[in-house]
């Protein structure tokens, strides 16, 4: 009976379940009783019927308050983004608080507007974003991590850092990053994707977690040390975090105010240039590499990195040469993407077609491509064609669409999840005589 009831979600329809099994019992029993004591008595089916009613009263009082294993299991921590009600394509946040985490790092609090639901994730996947800056004629989109994590989302957190003009470089700053710290405000608006990326932890398993990052590569990695912390804080877990100094650490205090919550989550902050106030912030001094990885975390694990392309670049070598197998090691990178080994064979642009036709459906337009053109998403600006993109490496999934018919070739092994029938455009050349695309 209980378990039957645990699979009523309605309380009301729950409480009339309860009731009308817990009197039929009553009344059952009640009635066994009167006959083989005293039937002809009234006093006897008076009680009975007393009886019957306060059971059915009592049942529906029960019911109104039981949940049950299985309620308790649907409303419990659920970090998988397979959700039916999770939106498809862009909804718009309200950004409700504004927070400046460090000299680059401002955060940002998205709440939807329509107040409805929002689904949790994964620990290390990102939001995409859609903003409207003044001086560009299209919507510039970008791919933020999540840097922030509860049992149940009622915000996303965004912490970007501002991107300055390369040194050395005649180019432009960060337009979307800059935008973000300079004219994007407390109420603003901000179209965005359902959480999205395949750079995420696996809470519930028991292999120790090393997490790895400097500067802002810290944002997935607050995210899942949360996420343990809360769902599985007996899991051992390695916080690894280098930064050039305090001003230009972000997290500081929240970090530590997790590890004290968790035994079993160990932090190490590496300040490349301490400054004398930093005295207690950080336990040594240096860049973060693979030998410092190796000395603090001496057992199997799983490596998980985020940060700048040369670190992770330097880290994984490092971490490859003391014997740690590629399938151990996860990373996100700002920046290029990272070439590594796979046993998977990818498809590349070399065995694609010298010359292609590449039919945009929805643009309406038909145009031949050849390999000086690049990748189809370059080719589609070129050509004046509004194609959505962000990452530019295959690893965000913004730029997915469906392939109406042909075959492309990957210039890199895709890191996103691709749709059946979709295809990543920006780093992807034809690989047939004809493409048609659903752009």
């Amino acid at each position: 009976m209980l378990e039957s009831l645990g699979r009523i979600n309605h309380p009301f329809v729950r409480s009339v379940a309860a009731a009308a099994t817990v009197g039929s019992v009553v009344t059952l029993s009640t009635a066994i009783i009167i006959g083989f004591a005293n039937p002809k008595d009234k006093s006897a089916h008076q009680f009975g019927v007393y009886s019957s009613l306060f059971g059915a009263a009592a049942g529906a009082v029960f019911g109104f308050v039981y949940t049950g294993k299985d309620s308790e299991d649907k409303s419990s921590p659920n970090i998988s983004t397979a959700d039916s009600n999770v939106w498809q394509d862009w909804r718009n946040f309200v950004v409700v608080r504004k927070v400046k985490e460090s000299e680059e790092i401002t955060s940002f609090y998205l709440q939807p507007e329509d107040k409805g639901e929002i689904p949790n994730f994964q620990p290390g996947q990102f939001l995409t974003i859609k903003l409207d800056i003044p001086g560009h004629n299209k919507p510039v989109i970008r791919t933020y991590s999540l840097s922030d994590y509860s049992e149940k989302s009622e915000y996303y957190r965004l912490s970007i850092k501002r991107e300055p003009a390369p040194n050395g470089l005649d180019v432009m700053p960060g337009i979307a990053s800059n935008f973000m710290h300079d004219r994007i405000q407390e109420g603003a608006v901000i179209p965005a994707k359902p959480p999205n990326g395949k750079f995420a932890l696996d809470v519930h398993k028991s292999t120790p977690a090393v997490l790895i990052s400097n500067g802002v590569g810290i944002t997935p990695m607050i995210s899942m040390a949360k996420a343990c912390t809360r769902l599985n804080p007996q899991r051992p877990v390695w916080f690894i975090h280098g930064a050039r100094d305090g001003q230009f650490h972000a997290f500081h205090d929240e970090m530590m105010e997790i590890a004290q919550q968790n035994p079993n989550l160990n932090v190490h902050i590496r300040y490349s240039r301490p400054r004398q106030e930093d005295a207690g912030k950080y336990q040594s001094v240096g860049y973060v590499d693979a030998a410092l990885v190796q000395e603090l975390c001496q057992q199997e694990a799983e490596y998980f990195l985020c940060g700048s392309t040369p670190f992770i670049q330097s880290v994984t070598e490092g971490l490859k040469a003391a014997g740690v197998p590629n399938n151990k090691v996860f990373f996100e990178s700002f920046g290029n993407q990272i070439k590594t080994e796979s046993p998977k064979s990818t498809q590349t642009a070399t065995q694609g077609e010298e010359f292609a036709e590449i039919v945009f459906a929805k643009s309406g337009k038909t145009l031949t491509w050849q390999p000086s053109d690049g990748t189809i998403l370059e080719f589609a600006e070129a050509n004046d064609i509004d194609a959505p993109f962000s990452c530019r490496i295959g690893v965000c999934g913004t730029c997915m669409c469906k392939l109406r018919e042909g075959e492309v070739s990957y210039q890199e092994e895709p890191g996103a999840t691709i749709d059946e029938g979709s295809v990543l455009i920006c780093i992807s050349q034809p690989g047939s005589s004809k493409l048609v695309l659903d752009i």
